[in-house]
């Protein structure tokens, strides 16, 4: 075997400011659903490590929450996993929208690889180019070329895949050569609880306001077979918010919203566990949990 037939493995990340499409890109490259996406800025809190298959290489990417400036203990400690992943990766992605300007945000996160460049390649990627003309995302490209040397620039669209093949190539390309890190079929190491709580909070981030996005906390209490059945899956969780105004809007009028959220997120978990469920949703308070250490603790961060 020749060294350019060899076996590569190793991990990639995607870093960029919240909402650069870093969540979905993952899914389309693994194949699957294994990060939450939305709408609302600095929905990864996790990071979510999905895993690419191919007979070539084995690609395990780390999707990480956005960078961006923190206004409570949470943002740091969010912050703070971004910068250590950066550390442990073998190449990384930064993602940069289509659709927005190059901006101080942007600036701000290339300082950043800067430091990381001298000894792990920073790949530029151009996201979400299905939004905006081919001369846009040429005009991007320049302009996120004058920000810091990429090892690689690329183009790419989620959404209708265009040139996803072709990062991933990328990305391998830059990996050392080794065997397989995770066995065939394996698709993230998540446990299956973290993955159930991410799509609560996701179907939950649905068509609330702003302000409560980053005040939404998930936890999964239990999980069991029903008794006598081995078609049915019991899971009660906890959906946790910071001040009783949230609470009310979580729940919505006579309790529909909360409803609404618990049908979205069977749907997704079913699919998740190739099984019937029964979800038991409650929402509780935490009053200021993103700014208090123990409650941090308690809910995982």
């Amino acid at each position: 075997m020749t060294s350019e037939d060899a076996h590569r493995s190793g991990f990639a990340c995607f870093v960029g400011r919240p909402n650069a499409g870093k969540s979905t890109l993952t899914n389309r490259l693994v194949g699957t659903k294994v990060a939450i996406t939305s709408s609302k800025p600095q929905t990864t809190r996790h990071a979510i490590r999905g895993i690419v298959h191919r007979p070539d290489a084995q690609l395990i990417i780390v999707d990480t929450p956005g960078l961006h400036r923190p206004r409570t203990l949470l943002g740091r400690r969010l912050n703070d996993l971004v910068y250590e992943t950066w550390s442990e990766v073998d190449v990384v992605g930064f993602c940069v929208p289509a659709d927005e300007k190059v901006g101080p945000g942007d600036r701000f996160i290339a300082e950043q690889l800067k430091k990381v460049a001298r000894r792990t390649p920073v790949v530029g990627i151009v996201t979400k180019t299905d939004l905006v003309p081919k001369q846009q995302v040429a005009e991007q490209l320049v302009a996120l070329q004058e920000v810091m040397d990429f090892a690689e620039l690329i183009p790419v669209s989620a959404k209708d895949s265009f040139q996803v093949d072709e990062l991933s190539d990328v990305l391998v390309s830059q990996l050392p050569e080794g065997p397989q890190l995770y066995p065939d079929g394996e698709l993230t190491d998540e446990p299956e609880s973290t993955l159930i709580a991410e799509l609560i909070r996701e179907a939950a981030l649905e068509g609330v306001r702003d302000e409560l996005p980053h005040s939404l906390a998930v936890t999964v209490e239990e999980m069991n077979p029903r008794e006598g059945r081995d078609d049915l899956i019991d899971v009660h969780a906890l959906i946790y918010v910071e001040r009783s105004s949230q609470k009310a809007i979580v729940i919505g009028r006579g309790g529909e919203r909360l409803r609404a959220v618990g049908s979205q997120a069977r749907r997704q978990i079913q699919a998740l566990l190739g099984s019937k469920i029964y979800l038991d949703l409650h929402v509780k308070i935490a009053k200021d949990w993103q700014r208090d250490p123990k409650q941090l603790r308690k809910l995982g961060f």
